[in-house]
């Protein structure tokens, strides 16, 4: 089951975005900006099956993948950080 967006406009009350608690001038903030996520969504959503527990997003799923890829990490190391 396709899991929820990260970039949901929904707001919850007394809670910050993890957008809003990152300094917007740090270089992998920048770099989320350029990403297409939407063509990412549309592209990997055919995948994902609508039986059983929701998945966690695909935004979540592809930033985790690029961070993996930038700095040379395992999943472990990705995931602690």
């Amino acid at each position: 089951m396709k899991g929820k967006s990260l970039d949901s406009k929904q707001l919850q009350f007394l809670c910050k975005t993890l957008k809003e608690m990152l300094n917007p001038e740090v270089d992998l903030s920048k770099l989320a900006d350029q990403f297409p996520w939407e063509v990412f969504e549309e592209e990997f959503a055919p995948l994902y099956n609508d039986k059983g527990r929701p998945a966690k997003s695909i935004h979540l799923m592809v930033s985790l993948l690029i961070l993996k890829h930038l700095y040379d990490s395992g999943d472990e190391t990705v995931i602690k950080s």
